[in-house]
């Protein structure tokens, strides 16, 4: 892994993506993304994550953290298995038509990469960019809030309730689900 992907201070703000194996489409139904929200809060509470800007899209997550009492990356590793988990019981409990595709398609990831007992969710890594200057910052976040618009998905970033835009909108007083510190 080269210098530029490692998380070399979690306490500055730093753009990371999580993406579910493959770029599969998990995250179309509401019920996967309570999970993530319940997660990501889970980790504001008790880890020390500040989660300071997110987008979740069909098949991956955009953030802007910082990790002031731990190192960033076992942050993300115990919220990568957790979820993985409960992922994997949802998509087990609730009715969803690619049940049996999306078990075998994890359960195959899985035992290719020796790296998960019986299902594989994430893709390794999470690909850290420091953001050490407020033009970085700036582009990130855009770039985060934005990337509903870019997927077509709707028309205005406020329209778009898996992301933390309306946090950042003046006087705006509905907010995201997970607990986001805006950094301005």
């Amino acid at each position: 892994m080269s210098e530029n992907y490692k998380v070399i201070d979690s306490t500055v703000p730093t753009f990371i993506t999580i993406t579910v194996v493959d770029w599969v489409d998990l995250f179309v139904r509401p019920n996967y993304c309570i999970i993530l929200d319940e997660s990501l809060n889970y980790c504001i509470k008790e880890k020390g994550l500040s989660v300071h800007a997110y987008v979740c899209m069909t098949s991956h997550i955009h953030l802007i953290v910082t990790a002031f009492d731990g190192e960033l990356q076992n942050v993300i590793r115990d919220f990568k298995k957790f979820t993985s988990k409960k992922l994997v019981q949802a998509i087990k409990k609730h009715p969803e038509s690619r049940r049996e595709w999306l078990l075998r398609k994890f359960s195959f990831e899985a035992q290719k990469s020796g790296r998960a007992k019986n299902y594989k969710v994430w893709h390794d890594g999470f690909h850290p960019v420091i953001l050490d200057t407020l033009e970085k910052i700036e582009q990130r976040l855009n770039y985060i809030h934005y990337n509903p618009i870019e997927a077509e998905i709707v028309f205005h970033e406020r329209d778009y309730v898996n992301s933390s835009y309306r946090n950042y909108e003046e006087d705006n007083t509905v907010f995201c689900n997970v607990n986001v510190e805006p950094l301005w």
